[in-house]
């Protein structure tokens, strides 16, 4: 008789167990903290050699209270997704996206009829420059939490195509973990890692764009053989039974969307006009940053202008047409805010609030039309929600327990006396490790970097290189981690089960894990520009 696998709630409650008898059993500790300025941004980071043992707190009850205080810690990312869904299901309702996916797929049709691009696959280009151009996102600024309103988009894009959910997932969040991985320009953490370590800001660029481009490389031929042969067998699919969701939404065919044109969009399409014209003058130049480099363009002037014809087309055509042009110009925004604003949560979870309110006003939504599809979205949501804060339960138990210092304090011990390849990789193994009960970059920067940075001067080693152990370690195991609320966020809006998601995902990060350890070998082997 074969054993049913727990559920994920399960499975992340039996770790949070695990959690607290770590508590019992590893002593407690604490390295002094201090607030350092570090490009221009406030951060604790611990002192070296402060570290001192700590009266011990073992968790027993706690672990009751965890799932509140999990929910407290990551209200941000909750509130997010319901914001998110909730605007979703009103977009969703008005068959936008439907719309949009079935001009993908014709787009698609009609290129396959071109001998060149028939020869190398139509579906392979597309696939590749979608997982591309996310992994830019997250090597360039580090996308994470970003990611949960695509995911909505390009599941049930993968599912039209052939592929399961699986895929859609990888398409977006994989890819901007390889990016996050071999990063850049990424400010979370390459930034505030060689900041902390005394480095020129972004300096050993040229390797970690050749690592970037290695690790992707690797990465998308996987994922592109994987998706072959789900197309080509979708029943050998792990999560075939659990798409059914997704199979029954994507039955909708393109007679089925409702062309209808409403007074109320010529509304949405004024008020919306006269906030970016106000806009267009108030903010006429946005800044970005890439590298050291301040680059100022009139990126909201130009996307007006390209919102006022998308619109009179658009308008022209039905009100269905004009709300999917609302979406494109919404993920347009999103990524100037984040780029050229410093867009967090609070802003992005605005922006799509604001998309699901005028995409049900331009549809001729009543306003309890509306409050009713917003909150079946909620609903439908819900479990990713439950699910992020549960799995934020974990880190209290061990910030609370009082031994992640502990950890540290011995491991960073264990480094000395060793080898350039042998300490570079158990500097990797450990930040590889940490990442599991940490993951977040900035975070896991500042707790590590203050001792990693004089550790690797002891050692023999470029500080530029346990930055790069740093980043590869706190990377790829995002794709895995219960502890990441943006990962079980994301497997969650997906309606993938956590124990699926592992059993696919664990071979692929193995050889991720691989590939990272060989490029951190010339780092302490060679001269490398910038190390």
């Amino acid at each position: 008789m074969i054993k049913k696998i727990p559920h994920t709630f399960a499975l992340i409650f039996y770790i949070i167990l695990f959690a607290a008898i770590l508590t019992w059993i590893i002593p407690g500790g604490a390295f002094d903290k201090q607030i350092k300025d570090i490009n221009g941004t406030k951060k604790e980071v611990i002192v070296p050699g402060s570290y001192h043992p700590v009266e011990r707190n073992p968790q027993s009850w706690q672990v009751f209270a965890a799932f509140f205080e999990g929910f407290v810690d990551k209200a941000d990312i909750i509130v997010f997704i319901f914001m998110v869904g909730g605007a979703f299901m009103i977009v969703g309702k008005s068959k936008a996206i439907d719309a949009g996916i079935f001009a993908v797929l014709k787009l698609t049709g009609n290129l396959e009829k071109i001998r060149f691009l028939h020869f190398i696959g139509v579906d392979n280009l597309i696939l590749s420059i979608i997982m591309l151009t996310f992994s830019v996102f997250g090597a360039v600024f580090g996308m994470s939490e970003e990611t949960i309103p695509f995911v909505l988009i390009m599941v049930p894009l993968a599912i039209s195509m052939g592929y399961d959910s699986i895929t859609g997932v990888a398409l977006v969040f994989v890819a901007a973990a390889m990016g996050f991985a071999g990063a850049i320009l990424n400010p979370f953490t390459i930034g505030i890692a060689q900041g902390i370590a005394g480095l020129p800001l972004f300096s050993g660029l040229g390797y970690r764009m050749f690592s970037w481009l290695v690790i992707n490389v690797f990465g998308i031929s996987y994922i592109l053989i994987y998706a072959k042969k789900i197309k080509n067998r979708p029943e050998i699919s792990p999560v075939y039974s659990d798409d059914i969701y997704w199979r029954e939404k994507e039955s909708t065919t393109e007679n089925n969307i409702e062309t209808k044109k409403t007074k109320a969009s010529i509304v949405v399409f004024f008020i919306i006009g006269a906030f970016l014209v106000y806009h267009s003058f108030v903010n006429t130049f946005t800044s970005f940053t890439v590298g050291n480099d301040l680059i100022k363009l009139p990126v909201i002037p130009f996307l007006s202008i390209l919102f006022f014809v998308g619109s009179f087309i658009t308008l022209r055509k039905s009100a269905h047409y004009f709300v999917l042009h609302l979406f494109v110009f919404t993920i347009l925004f999103l990524i100037t805010g984040v780029m050229g604003y410093g867009w967090y949560m609070l802003e992005i979870a605005s922006l799509f609030m604001a998309l699901g309110i005028f995409s049900g006003i331009a549809m001729g939504y009543s306003a309890n039309t509306l409050v009713a599809h917003f909150l079946e979205g909620v609903k439908d949501i819900a479990s990713a929600a439950l699910i992020v804060g549960l799995a934020g339960g974990i880190i209290e138990i061990l910030n609370d327990g009082k031994i992640i210092d502990t950890i540290l304090y011995t491991a960073s011990n264990s480094f000395n006396n060793m080898g350039k390849i042998a300490s570079i990789s158990f500097m990797y193994v450990f930040q590889t490790i940490l990442n599991l009960f940490i993951p977040s970059g900035s975070g896991q920067a500042a707790l590590t970097m203050p001792i990693m940075a004089p550790l690797s001067d002891l050692m023999g080693i470029p500080r530029q290189a346990a930055v790069m152990a740093f980043q590869f370690g706190d990377g790829f195991t995002n794709m895995i981690t219960p502890t990441s609320g943006v990962l079980m966020g994301v497997l969650s809006v997906a309606r993938i089960p956590y124990e699926k998601w592992f059993k696919w995902m664990f071979p692929f990060l193995l050889y991720l894990i691989v590939i990272a350890f060989l490029l951190l070998i010339p780092t302490v082997m060679m001269d490398l520009a910038g190390f």
